[in-house]
């Protein structure tokens, strides 16, 4: 499910929004990243790309940057320099409780994901890329959302619709295409999700140090 969309608007912040980067994460999260328009940006550059389908191998594990699909998404890191830097995935739902499980650092060695609403979960980006191959002051941040494919459907039970978790993965990555700097980003979602954001920044600074909550 390969797809690349370039949206210039001049001078302004650098944005990579990158999809399915494990997997066959792209069937599902390529159906957020073609809806987001160039009227969504106002200045500076989005870079879209959703990859196309590869062997799963976990970000977390640093084997992940000499596969293939690493290699090319350091490679687009590099290339385009951006200061807000996205990834965009998809889960099983049987994986959901391990994403937001409090003891996911001692499991897994990185804090647990957190929810914003709708099952649409929001966390930090792998700690081998985060303070590696971006400044400190960078927006970096994990969005992830129950995987939509035949082979995954949501438990009904949980959510009215998986579109439902659509719309607002949709909605959180309009907000950041269409967000300038950090202070802007940090109000908006603020606002909308005040504890999360709270919580982002406490683990944030428990796993990173003095570093923003994304």
């Amino acid at each position: 499910m390969s797809f690349f969309k370039l949206i210039d608007k001049g001078p302004g912040l650098s944005r990579l929004f990158i999809g399915g980067v494990h997997g066959k994460e792209g069937i599902s999260t390529i159906k957020a990243l073609k809806r987001i328009q160039s009227s969504d940006v106002e200045t500076g550059q989005l870079i879209i790309y959703n990859c196309d389908q590869s062997k799963y191998i976990s970000t977390l594990d640093p084997h992940y940057y000499k596969s293939k699909m690493g290699k090319e998404i350091l490679r687009l890191i590099k290339y385009y320099q951006p200061e807000m830097y996205i990834e965009t995935h998809c889960y099983h739902h049987k994986n959901y409780e391990k994403l937001i499980d409090l003891r996911r650092e001692e499991i897994s060695g990185v804090p647990p994901l957190i929810e914003l609403e709708k099952g649409v979960l929001m966390g930090s980006v792998s700690p081998h890329i985060r303070t590696s191959s971006f400044k400190r002051e960078d927006i970096c941040l994990t969005l992830e959302m129950p995987c939509m494919n035949n082979n995954n459907p949501y438990p009904v039970d949980t959510y009215q619709s998986s579109e439902q978790s659509l719309d607002i993965y949709l909605k959180i990555l309009k907000v950041l295409a269409e967000s300038n700097n950090r202070l802007e980003l940090e109000k908006k979602i603020s606002k909308c999700y005040p504890h999360q954001v709270k919580t982002a920044r406490k683990y944030a600074r428990e796993f990173f140090g003095e570093y923003p909550p994304f």
